[in-house]
């Protein structure tokens, strides 16, 4: 299954950058043929995709590395720092390609072989629904959660070089304020999206929680355990793909510290039989006396 997962991973890695590739030569193309502004918004971001999938594909091999001495915890923090330096890569480039629209919106240009760009727009379309259907095709099997994201970000794409063609096309017929006007829309797109990394990246670097609707399916898994007679102190956090948890849980007095070693092996493997292998779990006994002791003196 880890083989088929690295296989699966590292072709739609590699098949995703080879596609791409071929869409910056052909945007980089109508670009200098055509001069639009929101060509190269598009040609920008094409290049910030290859970027993003590259740092992705090499930053996720180390991630993925298992903990050693000096890293305990493993190596999934880095995917978030690599995060952060994208998405201020991002936010130079949407500034400088939203001056650059504000210019031409200013002063307007007719765009020379215009039709040129609608081609490319349409060419870069069917490349991306390529893309997104490969990448569909390696989460449905792995379900991998870099894999995915990528795959919503291509999807986003789509719309984005829909936009563009527009944007060629009416200024082609004399709407020459399109194109200044779809580029800036572009620059926010970029924006958003960088806003997006950039929050995703902070809350795995500041050990946010993971989600409400995870922590009561958590909590209703070690509660339905018949011996297991309530749980508190829950704390968890995320790691790249990996989950943290800790918990107490509160068990008979009268059990040997075997049977509630047993009784915690249990609670862990149900943990893991829904939250899959990528879950780091730690647990401590209470006995039910002691837990009330405590309440008693803290109210």
């Amino acid at each position: 299954m880890t083989r088929q997962y690295d296989v699966l991973v590292r072709f739609s890695s590699l098949f995703t950058m080879a596609v791409v590739s071929i869409m910056i030569a052909a945007k980089a193309w109508a670009w200098l043929a055509s001069g639009s502004a929101a060509m190269l918004g598009s040609l920008t971001d094409s290049l910030l995709d290859i970027s993003a999938s590259m740092m992705s594909f090499l930053v996720l091999s180390y991630a993925l590395r298992p903990a050693d001495d000096d890293h305990r915890f493993g190596h999934g923090k880095a995917e978030a720092l690599a995060g952060l330096g994208q998405a201020a890569f991002i936010s130079g480039s949407a500034c400088f390609l939203a001056f650059h629209g504000i210019e031409r919106l200013i002063n307007p240009v007719p765009l020379p072989h215009s039709m040129l760009g609608v081609w490319v727009s349409g060419f870069a379309i069917l490349c991306t629904l390529l893309v997104v259907a490969v990448q569909q095709y390696v989460v449905k099997h792995t379900e991998s959660i870099a894999v995915k994201a990528d795959s919503l970000h291509y999807k986003g794409d789509l719309l984005l070089n829909a936009a563009v063609l527009v944007g060629i096309y009416l200024a082609s017929i004399g709407y020459l304020f399109a194109d200044s006007v779809f580029a800036i829309g572009v620059a926010f797109y970029l924006l958003f999206n960088c806003w997006e990394i950039a929050k995703e990246s902070a809350n795995h670097l500041m050990d946010k929680e993971i989600s409400d609707e995870e922590k009561v399916r958590l909590v209703s898994i070690i509660s339905k355990h018949p011996d297991v007679q309530g749980v508190h102190d829950l704390r968890t956090r995320q790691s790249g793909k990996l989950k943290f948890v800790q918990f107490h849980i509160e068990l008979d007095k009268q059990l040997s510290l075997q049977q509630a070693h047993a009784i915690s092996a249990e609670v862990c493997d149900k943990i893991r039989a829904v939250f899959g292998e990528h879950i780091d779990i730690m647990v401590h006994q209470d006995p039910v006396a002691l837990n009330e002791r405590c309440e008693s003196q803290n109210p």
